[in-house]
């Protein structure tokens, strides 16, 4: 059967070392496209997105500017750029998006990584004007035929474990996507009542930050969503990826080869 396959993963802003570990984890992915949150214009970064250009990949790495953060979209297919790119203006390296071609027309890929926030009201204000700022751009740029994935750094109204600190502005945001951007929470979609986290803290407890979204017309697709817990227990970051799984067949591959090999090239830097 034919399928299209995600992977999102908060790489942490590695080191060079980390980012070559995870350059090799994400070689043996059989995932079609890869969102990678928490980049950041630094060694460990640049390292992996030239380790992929070099084998093939189509990349998107829209650098964050100094002090910034971001994300990386990775893919086996060839890409377009997507509207969003264009019409988010506030902290723009934080999102990103491409459209790939499959045999049912244009799919677009969003990646995206939310600010974090404490309690000061600098940090808290930031992140309610990237929150609202994004959810404009996203329904100002469509959602048709749209999939959203990456560390949104919100959880869902009903999170198990329940947290008085967060506040009502992030779990409106959630609602924002569901009820206003027309999107659906795959992994919910497909798991009604299982508890999953993808990022625990020292005290133990989980949050489940990392999520995947798709317009309600996508849902008859969704074949499956998992939480691959590898990347967090063995300590290549400190979260958890997630894997979405569409019965849709991508018509334009590229032909890539194994980006490890092409990182050790003497040629690439």
């Amino acid at each position: 059967m034919p399928e299209l396959t995600f992977l999102t993963l908060n790489i942490a802003n590695p080191s060079v070392e980390r980012a070559q570990r995870q350059l090799a984890w994400l070689a043996q992915r059989p995932e079609d496209v890869f969102v990678l949150t928490e980049t950041k214009a630094s060694d460990g970064c640049r390292t992996m997105a030239e380790a992929f250009t070099e084998a093939g990949y189509a990349v998107v790495y829209p650098e964050p500017a100094a002090g910034e953060l971001g994300v990386m979209v990775v893919s086996k297919l060839r890409v377009a750029p997507d509207p969003l790119n264009e019409t988010l203006t506030y902290l723009p390296s934080r999102a990103a998006g491409v459209i790939v071609s499959t045999t049912v027309g244009e799919l677009r890929i969003l990646g995206a990584y939310a600010p974090s926030r404490d309690a000061t009201p600098e940090k808290t204000e930031r992140k309610k004007r990237w929150l609202a700022e994004f959810t404009a751009a996203l329904t100002g740029a469509g959602h048709r035929q749209c999939l959203l994935l990456g560390d949104l750094n919100v959880l869902e109204p009903d999170h198990d474990p329940r947290y008085s600190f967060f506040a009502p502005f992030e779990y409106n945001f959630y609602r924002g996507l569901t009820d206003t951007c027309g999107l659906v929470d795959v992994f919910r979609h497909l798991h009604p009542r299982r508890t999953e986290h993808s990022w625990v803290g020292r005290t133990g407890d989980g949050y489940r930050y990392d999520h995947a979204l798709c317009a309600k017309d996508l849902t008859p697709l969704v074949r499956s969503c998992e939480y691959i817990h590898e990347p967090r227990l063995t300590r290549l970051s400190d979260h958890s990826a997630l894997t979405v799984c569409l019965d849709l067949a991508p018509t334009e591959p590229l032909l890539t080869s194994d980006p490890v090999e092409a990182a050790n090239e003497p040629t690439l830097f």
